[in-house]
């Protein structure tokens, strides 16, 4: 009974943030993102400037592009969601030429309504304005030629370029150009010149070199600045993430119910994704997991393509993303229901080393402290059952670690040193045994990862994924309950 409470609270929550036009009205507030740009002005040394730029637009074949999808960073400080843009943050006043004063500009996309009519409305400078709150919002292009004296400044901030990006002939202020517009602004990359002196007598050749003039940049302090503003969330980001969480559960949930032998990893990757778009989830935060058998002992397995999943152990690591937010849970479930010996052994090893690793997630705690505890209590067990015989040979069948923060990234930046309240981080162990290991043959293909999303607070651990199943005989008693979609039989395709 408790259970159908807690479903009717969900649903009733997420149908309470919906707009009376049918769009979402729970994002992160314009104040949100002002507040997060004066904490990193905080952080700033004096007379400094710090540039960021959205994403890049990314072509997936011919003239189809990918969902577009904002840098973290740039939607953390402003809530943009569109490409082409650029957000310069100062650490004091300026003054512009009529005597107003200012410590951040936005450069968004431009109203067009030829492009709009293809790809959707533009905010434009006037939407920038309204929307998302900023007093000097103006069009991409006016950066191309900004005006700002970047050399003035004992510290320009930005990130490294990648240059993944394409020149569009259809915008005037792309990514590519303001980049480019951007480095020539900076003296990025600007060599020193060489010149023969004409003017020496006896014809002998000599030359003399010329310092170029480049800007003090900084490509590896905003990192850190940003990394420590991400790592501890507020009440508003745990809104979001919170329910990002919940909803990867109820997908966890949903597809433990419907589990069969005959189906195929993709068609297990389709019920997750179909309950994250049921509760207004628009996206997965990263590719989706589905590995039936051998397949789960391959850490980032996203082809999905097995047939027919038949009685192997399934691991499912997936993630909805909530309005930027993204959650990261895995559970590994029988295909068929119960639990092999052997595949229950080396489950309930993994499940008690993820408890004892929840259990170190407390203030003031090591982020090492995790891995520590759980991966000493999977070596020992590996030990005992006679598959490895030191413990330094227990990496080969854990090889990765045990937590990661999570946010507007699945892997989001942190300073990872101690815990501290309002953190939210995975704990995540696994053994994985691939066909042809160096131990007994009934253990292979046996490949179990359970992972929760753990929220640091003054008391214990709160486990925000916890509607999750983890125990094996949870598992199984969930199994055997129908399901909404035992009877969802589609017309065979010849």
């Amino acid at each position: 009974m408790k259970f159908k409470l807690s479903i009717i609270l969900t649903l009733a929550m997420i149908c309470s943030t919906i707009a009376q036009n049918g769009n979402p009205n729970d994002y992160l507030s314009a104040q949100f993102h002002k507040e997060r740009r004066e904490a990193l002005r905080k952080k700033m040394p004096k007379n400094s400037v710090a540039v960021f730029f959205g994403n890049a637009v990314r072509n997936r074949a011919n003239d189809v592009d990918f969902i577009y999808h904002q840098d973290p960073n740039f939607y953390y400080l402003t809530g943009y969601k569109e490409p082409n843009c650029v957000l310069v943050i100062f650490s004091d006043n300026q003054t512009n030429k009529d005597g107003k004063t200012y410590n951040e500009l936005l450069y968004v996309q431009e109203k067009n309504p030829r492009a709009e009519q293809w790809t959707g409305v533009r905010l434009g400078v006037d939407g920038a304005k309204k929307s998302l709150g900023f007093e000097n919002a103006l069009n991409g292009k006016e950066f191309l030629n900004s005006g700002i004296d970047f050399y003035s400044f004992s510290n320009v901030f930005f990130t490294d370029f990648k240059d993944d990006y394409r020149d569009s002939k259809k915008e005037e202020a792309d990514l590519y150009k303001l980049v480019g517009s951007f480095k020539a602004q900076i003296g990025y990359n600007t060599k020193t010149e060489t010149k023969t002196d004409s003017n020496i007598k006896n014809e002998i050749n000599t030359t003399k070199t010329i310092a170029a003039k480049k800007a003090n940049i900084d490509t590896k302090a905003i990192t850190t600045y940003m990394a420590s503003l991400r790592e501890v969330k507020s009440k508003e980001e745990m809104v979001l993430l919170t329910k990002a969480v919940r909803i990867s559960a109820m997908g966890q949930r949903e597809t433990m119910k419907a589990m069969h032998p005959g189906m195929s990893e993709a068609e297990i990757q389709g019920i997750h994704e179909f309950v994250y778009k049921k509760y207004g989830s628009e996206y997965e935060g990263y590719p989706s997991i589905v590995g039936a058998g051998n397949n789960g002992c391959v850490l980032h397995y996203i082809e999905n393509s097995k047939m027919k999943v038949e009685n192997d152990l399934v691991l499912m690591d997936l993630g909805a993303e909530y309005h930027g937010y993204t959650a990261d849970v895995t559970r590994t479930i029988p295909a068929n229901g119960k639990f092999s010996p052997e595949q229950k052994i080396i489950y309930d090893l993994v499940y008690e080393a993820q408890e004892a690793g929840i259990a170190t997630v407390k203030i003031g705690n090591s982020f090492t402290d995790p891995d520590k505890a759980a991966r000493d209590i999977i070596t020992n067990g590996l030990m005992k059952l006679g598959i490895i015989n030191k413990a330094e040979d227990s990496r080969k069948y854990f090889p990765h670690g045990t937590s990661h923060h999570i946010g507007l990234d699945v892997h989001d930046p942190g300073m990872y040193n101690t815990f501290e309240k309002d953190m939210v981080l995975t704990v995540e162990p696994g053994i994985y045994i691939p066909n042809g290991s160096d131990c007994d043959k009934k253990w292979w293909g046996i490949a179990v990862r359970i992972e929760d999303d753990i929220l640091v607070t003054d008391n214990a651990p709160v486990n925000l994924s916890s509607e999750a199943p983890r125990k094996s005989s949870e598992i199984e008693a969930l199994m055997a309950e129908k399901s909404l979609f035992d009877n969802y039989n589609l017309p065979k395709l010849d």
